[in-house]
C-alpha cells in the first residue's frame, strides 16, 4: 500500500498515541482511557519473512502522568507561566536530546512503546543471505552498509517506472562506509551499467535449501540482483568483487520509499538551474527552487533526460543531491521537533525496507542508527566509482572502471581515510584517540619471540605486486627458515595495507615474523580468542608491500585525485 492510499478513518494516528514525558525526555503511551480504547483496535503486527529477534517487554511499565501544560505530540499545548507554549524550552530541549538523525531513532527512546515497537518490527522484510558478508557490523570497527534501490514495480502508481514484468535490478547502489572513529562517512555510488564479473552466489530458497547460482563474466552490474534468482547477498558479493570491500549488511528499498519518505518529511527541497519537461519521467518543473514529494520526488530521482548529458552518471549526481537534501531535511529543527513527522517517517521507512537478518529488527536498526547519529553532514561525502566508456562498444551503452582514478579512491575507503577535512576540534579529538590506539598497538611488539621453526603462517596477496605471495613464501622458507609457511595466492578481498592476523596465543610467532618482514605495529591484528594447535597465522600483503624484507611504503593516499567527483551532504547544489 502506498502513501496516498493510507489514512483510513479507523486507523490510529501514531502522534495521538504518545506523550512526551518532560521529566525523562522520552515518549510514552498516553495513559488516558480514550487512548487505551484506541490502542485496543490496533491490528496485530504481521510477521516479517524471517522472525527477527524480539525486544524483551518492559515489566509492569509505569507511565508517568504528563505535567500541567504538556500537550499531546503534534498539538499546541497550554500556556506556561511565562506566557510561552506548553513545556517551554525544557520540552524542546528534551525533544532534541531524544532525537537522532533519522525518525527510526525515536523508537529507541520510547519507554513503554512495546506495542508500537512490535508493529514496526512487523513492517520490516528480511532476506536470509546466509554467510554472505562479514556477519554484521561491529561497534568498534569501520562499517560498510550496502544501500540498494531496486526498479521492481510494486505499489500503486509505479506502472510507469522500471522494466515491465521484471523481478527488479540493482538500479541504484550506494556503498555507505562509516569511519571507525565515527567522525565521517563516504557514500560511494556504483553505476548500474558498469561491466563487471558477478561471482557464484549461494542463495537461500523458500524451502530453506541453498541454491548455487552460477556467476557471469563481463555483464552489467545491475543484474547482480533479481536476475536468475539472485538476492541482495549476490549484490554484496559483486560489490566486494568490484571494490575489494567486504560488506557488513544491506538495506534495500523500492520506488515506494522515495514517495513515502519524501511525503513523510513534508517534501524535499531541490534546486534547478533550468526548467525541465521530461516526457519519460513526466517531470515538469520551472527553473528555481521546489519542494518535491510523492510522485514528483520519484520522477526527479528517476529522470535520465532532464540534466547533464542525459546519462546514468548524471542521474547519479541528481540522486546524490536529492539524498543530501533529504538528510538535511531529516536533521532540520522542523523535523526533529515534530512528533507527527517522526512517526510518519518511522512508518514510511520500515514499510519500504528489506534488510538482511543482521538488521532484521527495530532494535538492530536502532543500534546501527546510534553509530551514525553524531556524524556531521559536512563530513559525509557522496562520490561515484570513476568509470570510462566501454572501449569494446561502438555505440556507448556501458562503462568500465577507470583504474587510475578508482584505485586511490578505493584505497582511501579501505584504509578508512576521510574524504573531507575534519574540523580542528574533531581532528584534535581524533589525534588523541589515534595516539592512544598507537600506544596500545606498539605494545603488541613487546614480548617474547618464537623461533623460525615454530612459526606457522598462510600468505595471501591482497593488493601487492603480482606474485608477491609466492616470492614472500620462498624468501621466508629459504632465507629465514620459516618452513611451516604456505602460499594461499590471492586474498578473498583486497586490503588497504599489509596486515598480520593472529590469535593471542600466537603473539610470540607474530612478533618474530614482524621482525623478519619489518612490519610496524600498525600491521598487527590480534584477535580475541586463542587458536587451536597448529593453526597458522594469516599474512595478507597489501599495496604498501614491495618485496619481502623491504620497508612498507605509503599504504593509503590521503587526498583524492582532482578528477574524482564528490559532494558533501551539507551543501545544496542545483541540478543542471
Amino acid at each position: 500500500m502506498d502513501a496516498q492510499s493510507r489514512g483510513r478513518a479507523d486507523e490510529i494516528d501514531p502522534a495521538d498515541q504518545w506523550v512526551l514525558n518532560s521529566r525523562t525526555g522520552h515518549y510514552e503511551l498516553r495513559p488516558d482511557d480514550s487512548a487505551a480504547q484506541r490502542r485496543s483496535r490496533v491490528t496485530a503486527p504481521r510477521r516479517s519473512r524471517t522472525t527477527p529477534s524480539r525486544p524483551e517487554p518492559t515489566t509492569s511499565p509505569s507511565v508517568p502522568q504528563p505535567r500541567r501544560g504538556d500537550a499531546p505530540p503534534g498539538r499546541r499545548g497550554g500556556r506556561s507561566r511565562n506566557g510561552g507554549g506548553g513545556g517551554g524550552g525544557r520540552r524542546k530541549k528534551a525533544l532534541m536530546i531524544t532525537s537522532g538523525t533519522l525518525a527510526l531513532l525515536l523508537i529507541g527512546g520510547v519507554t513503554a512503546g512495546y506495542l508500537y515497537y512490535e508493529h514496526l518490527n512487523g513492517n520490516i522484510n528480511v532476506t536470509d543471505i546466509g554467510r554472505t558478508g562479514t556477519g554484521g557490523f561491529k561497534k568498534d570497527q569501520a562499517i560498510n552498509i550496502l544501500v540498494i534501490g531496486t526498479d521492481k514495480r510494486s505499489g500503486a502508481g509505479n506502472e510507469g517506472y522500471g522494466d515491465k514484468d521484471s523481478v527488479g535490478h540493482a538500479d541504484t547502489t550506494i556503498l555507505f562506509h562509516i569511519a571507525k572513529d565515527r567522525s565521517n562517512a563516504t557514500a560511494l555510488s556504483i553505476p548500474r551499467d558498469l561491466i563487471t564479473d558477478i561471482p557464484n552466489c549461494p542463495t537461500k530458497q523458500p524451502d530453506g535449501s541453498t541454491k548455487e547460482i552460477r556467476g557471469t563474466k563481463g555483464t552489467r552490474f545491475n543484474t547482480s540482483l533479481g536476475q536468475e534468482g539472485r538476492d541482495a547477498g549476490c549484490t554484496m558479493r559483486t560489490v566486494k568483487e568490484v571494490t575489494g570491500i567486504e560488506v557488513d549488511n544491506f538495506m534495500m528499498v523500492d520506488f515506494n520509499a522515495v514517495k513515502t519518505l519524501s511525503t513523510a518529511v513534508g517534501g524535499v527541497p531541490v534546486c534547478l538551474e533550468k526548467a525541465v519537461d521530461d516526457k519519460d519521467s513526466k517531470l515538469k518543473l520551472d527553473k528555481g527552487e521546489h519542494r518535491l514529494q510523492g510522485e514528483d520526488a520519484l520522477a526527479f530521482v528517476r529522470t535520465r533526460h532532464a540534466f547533464g548529458n542525459e546519462s546514468d552518471l548524471d542521474r547519479i549526481k541528481t540522486q546524490q543531491q536529492f539524498l543530501g537534501s533529504m538528510m538535511r531535511e531529516m536533521k532540520s529543527k522542523e523535523t526533529l521537533t515534530s512528533p507527527k513527522k517522526f512517526f510518519s517517517l518511522a512508518e514510511a521507512a520500515t514499510k519500504s525496507l528489506t534488510v538482511d537478518q543482521g538488521l532484521g529488527s527495530i532494535k538492530k536498526l536502532t543500534d546501527l542508527a546510534g553509530e551514525l547519529k553524531d556524524i556531521d553532514l559536512k563530513n559525509i561525502t557522496f562520490t561515484t566509482l570513476p568509470v570510462l566508456d566501454n572501449p569494446a562498444e561502438k555505440v556507448k551503452a556501458t562503462v568500465v572502471v577507470n583504474q587510475a582514478l578508482a584505485d586511490p579512491l578505493l584505497q582511501m575507503i579501505r584504509g578508512d581515510v576521510s574524504l573531507t577535512e575534519v574540523e580542528k576540534k574533531e581532528k584534535a579529538s581524533k589525534q588523541a584517540a589515534d595516539a592512544e590506539a598507537k600506544a596500545k598497538q606498539d605494545a603488541l611488539l613487546q614480548g617474547n619471540r618464537s623461533t623460525a621453526g615454530d612459526i606457522r603462517v598462510d600468505v595471501y596477496n591482497g593488493g601487492g605486486p603480482k606474485g608477491a605471495a609466492s616470492t614472500t613464501l620462498a624468501w621466508l622458507q629459504n632465507t629465514k627458515g620459516v618452513l611451516k609457511a604456505s602460499n594461499k595466492s590471492n586474498a578473498p578481498a583486497k586490503v588497504g595495507a599489509t596486515q598480520l592476523e593472529y590469535a593471542p596465543n600466537q603473539a610470540d610467532q607474530a612478533r618474530a615474523l614482524a621482525d623478519m618482514l619489518g612490519l610496524p605495529a600498525s600491521a598487527l591484528r590480534m584477535g580475541t580468542a586463542d587458536a587451536a594447535a597448529k593453526t597458522p597465522m594469516r599474512l595478507t600483503l597489501g599495496p604498501d608491500f614491495d618485496k619481502p624484507g623491504a620497508p612498507l611504503g605509503a599504504a593509503v593516499p590521503q587526498q583524492l585525485p582532482e578528477d574524482v567527483q564528490q559532494a558533501q551532504a551539507d551543501k545544496a547544489v542545483c541540478a543542471k
